[in-house]
């Protein structure tokens, strides 16, 4: 689960490690954590420094990922002076001091964001009440249901911090919501019906999103899931990504950052192009 945060920390999208190189990666394991990266063993999964780093760091015990992390973020930090870096914003920067502090690491103190009143901090309490909410919906008729399930959505969003906006009409269609999401603008298509959603719907949705900007995507929230049918013939490389009813309930029941578990699904589409992945099967057994 943490993995997408150290992914964008350490800018490892298309197999880079910040400015590495082949050679002074290899340097740096070696002079600063007296570590091989180069071991055949570490290329389980892929030769390139991101995928070395990325199972290194799953095989290490908690002292290690520590001192790894804590050596790579002061790299970072020193080389920034001549290396622009692309800015962090402070959820992605608390969100991985909260990564060290976890493995018993200390962040240091100059460097953790003061969260603003427009960055509120995930509060638990309104979590909990979601969760709640959302068995409540279950036993509403369907007209009502509709409704008070984009109502639930747009709280739920704005809970996580991620600038909801509830539901607007364009000529000629209408779309139940958005958000925002780091840099990225997210349209949404909220379904809870008694069928699964086929084919039709995930094909309609993904047009308006890819009529609108080129930085924009979508998430299709079906409750009662989707047709494995409608799933294979909607194909790969789209816009969108999906979510069902069990990954809401896990998400709020065992206090999953929504962002995070996003995150995750939209990572996972880019590497494998399945636009669908439950929650279930993104967090290792252990955590559900």
């Amino acid at each position: 689960m943490d993995m997408p945060i150290i992914d964008r920390v350490f800018g490892m999208e298309g197999g880079f490690v910040l400015n590495f190189s082949d050679r002074t990666f290899a340097e740096f394991f070696h002079e600063e954590l007296q570590v091989d990266i180069d071991d055949p063993r570490r290329a389980a999964q892929g030769k390139s420094k991101a995928k070395r780093l990325r199972y290194y760091l799953r095989q290490a015990d908690r002292r290690t990922a520590l001192d790894t992390l804590n050596a790579l973020w002061e790299y970072r930090e020193a080389s920034s002076v001549t290396h622009d870096y692309a800015k962090l914003e402070d959820s992605v920067r608390l969100a991985f001091f909260r990564i060290i502090e976890r493995l018993g690491g200390k962040p240091p103190a100059h460097e953790v964001p003061t969260v603003t009143p427009s960055e509120p901090r995930i509060d638990e309490v309104a979590v909990s009440s979601l969760a709640g909410r959302l068995l409540d919906l279950s036993k509403m008729q369907p007209q009502a249901r509709g409704y008070a399930f984009e109502k639930f959505l747009k709280d739920m969003f704005d809970v996580y911090g991620l600038s909801a906006r509830a539901s607007f009409r364009l000529v000629g269609e209408q779309i139940d919501g958005s958000f925002v999401l780091g840099n990225d603008t997210y349209l949404l298509e909220a379904k809870w019906t008694n069928s699964l959603t086929g084919v039709e719907t995930l094909r309609s949705f993904n047009a308006k999103v890819e009529d609108k900007a080129k930085w924009s995507r979508g998430l299709l929230l079906s409750y009662s899931g989707f047709t494995p049918e409608g799933l294979a013939a909607f194909g790969r490389g789209k816009s969108v990504v999906c979510m069902d009813g069990r990954d809401l309930h896990d998400i709020l029941s065992r206090r999953f950052d929504f962002a995070a578990m996003l995150a995750m699904k939209v990572r996972r589409a880019a590497e494998t192009g399945q636009f669908f992945v439950s929650v279930s099967n993104l967090v290792p057994p252990s955590n559900l």
